[in-house]
């Protein structure tokens, strides 16, 4: 058994350039389970299958290991269901799958070992039996150029119902990759594969550096006897059951500091101060029940130059207990106008006196920003993704301008948070948080005195590029 950090020194050690080769299967390896059953879990919840369809998938699932004439004979059927569908329809279909079923189920492990491989220059390749569609929101999330795959056959932008030559799968995918490898001039004898089935083992045993990812039975005894790296990681597709009782907790954990604090508030009449007591109280309750150690560099940052905007990475709904828990008191938030009618939380964002903004005011961007500039004049923080939405992976995303109009209009400056871990305590759609470790750093505060409008662009793509350094370079010592 290896660890992850054995694997990522492994990479590391290794020489640089496009010649080395860092094949991935998919299903299984990159993601936590298989991308087809989300295709058919969402058939199945459409009332889209026959009855004889349905049996058929599951005859196939209880068998387990298929021969490589049996998944011919899957891969057809399955290729033969879309025929006559055009490519745009069906990259739309997968897209949609990806969002909804398949992105939750991503291992934020694998991610490291592409992003490693990606630093050292190495041609990385998703090698899989899927066909493109399946494949390409992933690839794109991670920055992945080439795919081996099964290649439906196209004609005039429409699926016929059959394939290009042979599926990759068992003795094909090993084939499929030493093609690809010849054809881009890299050395198998040098290049690292990455797989979980034990219809991956011919196409392991073609690297000089291959490795067993949440390896089944057979393949986990090769693994072993021909001593091959084993990497297993905590599923994804599911949650434990422990790490579903302490989100419990932390939810009840909060709701129970909420109620208190609304007491308080009435009490007192003193909104601010029950906030206050909420925020720090209660998000301290929730990490210390979740089991999530916090290690902060440059908190002398968070406090150095209130009021200010503090911006953030955004991976998941676990960064607003992360925030709440750094900066404690004196600042509120932004949120879309209807997240004011939300039960229970609407009433606790009105008490902090959260900026709602109406983004069906199209006709000057920058008024919609008004609420929050007037609660930086009062001396309130405000806290900000600029990213504008959750992201699948530690990837930084574009960055919009709002964060950095409300700093030029209040006079305030911006201070970065850079947030590394989260997506693996809580995934963009996760429901169940993780224990683990969070590591944050904080970035000293930034001056927006003397920005342009037409230099903003620049500005903010400067600011990005900060945080983009700060993931791919952690500072010593924060680790």
């Amino acid at each position: 058994m290896s660890t992850l950090q054995e694997a990522l020194d492994r990479i590391e050690a290794s020489a640089e350039g496009s010649g080395i080769g860092a094949f991935f299967d998919y299903d299984g390896t990159l993601i936590d389970g298989f991308s087809a059953g989300a295709y058919f879990m969402d058939r199945l919840q459409r009332r889209d299958m026959a009855r004889r369809e349905i049996l058929d998938v599951i005859r196939m699932a209880r068998k387990g290991d298929l021969s490589e004439a049996e998944f011919g004979e899957v891969i057809g059927k399955g290729v033969l269901e879309w025929v006559g569908r055009s490519e745009s329809e069906m990259r739309a279909l997968w897209r949609r799958l990806f969002s909804e079923r398949i992105g939750t189920t991503l291992f934020p492990e694998t991610w490291k070992l592409v992003r490693a491989h990606q630093r050292k220059g190495h041609t990385v390749v998703i090698a899989s039996s899927a066909t493109p569609y399946q494949i390409e929101p992933l690839a794109e999330e991670y920055g992945i150029e080439h795919i081996v795959c099964t290649q439906p056959k196209v004609r005039e932008g429409r699926l016929t119902g059959g394939i290009e030559g042979k599926p990759p799968w068992g003795s094909g995918k090993a084939q499929a990759v030493a093609k690809f490898a010849a054809a881009h001039g890299i050395s198998l004898e040098q290049s690292f594969g990455y797989a979980n089935g034990n219809e991956d083992i011919p196409f392991l045993q073609s690297l000089g550096k291959p490795a067993a990812v949440q390896p089944k039975p057979i393949l986990s005894e090769l693994a072993t006897k021909e001593n091959w790296p084993i990497l297993t990681f905590e599923r994804r597709n599911r949650g434990p059951a422990k790490s579903m009782a302490r989100t419990v907790g932390a939810y009840a954990a909060m709701g129970t500091t909420f109620l208190a604090g609304l007491g308080y508030a009435r009490a007192t009449g003193n909104n601010r101060r029950a906030v206050d007591f909420v925020t720090a109280v209660s998000s301290e309750a929730a990490l210390a029940v979740l089991g999530v150690e916090v290690h902060v560099v440059g908190e002398e940052h968070l406090w150095a130059h209130r009021p200010c905007v503090f911006i953030i990475n955004h991976q998941s709904k676990f960064d607003m207990f992360l925030m709440m828990y750094l900066v404690r008191r004196g600042f509120s938030g932004v949120a879309k106008k209807e997240a004011a009618n939300v039960p229970g939380f609407g009433t606790f964002m009105k008490m902090a006196e959260m900026a709602f903004l109406d983004r069906s005011n199209t006709t000057r961007a920058i008024d919609a920003l008004k609420p929050a500039v007037d609660l930086l004049k009062r001396g309130l923080s405000i806290v900000m993704a600029p990213e504008g939405t959750r992201s699948w992976t530690p990837r930084v995303g574009k960055f919009k301008k709002g964060a950095f109009h409300m700093a030029m209009q209040a006079g305030v400056p911006v201070v970065p948070v850079v947030i590394r871990n989260a997506g693996e305590i809580m995934g963009r759609n996760d429901q169940t948080m993780r224990s683990g470790r969070i590591e944050v750093v904080v970035l000293p505060a930034i001056s927006v005195r003397g920005w342009r409008a037409k230099d903003i662009d620049a500005r903010v793509e400067d600011v990005r590029q900060m945080f983009v350094d700060t993931l791919e370079q952690w500072p010593e010592g924060a680790a």
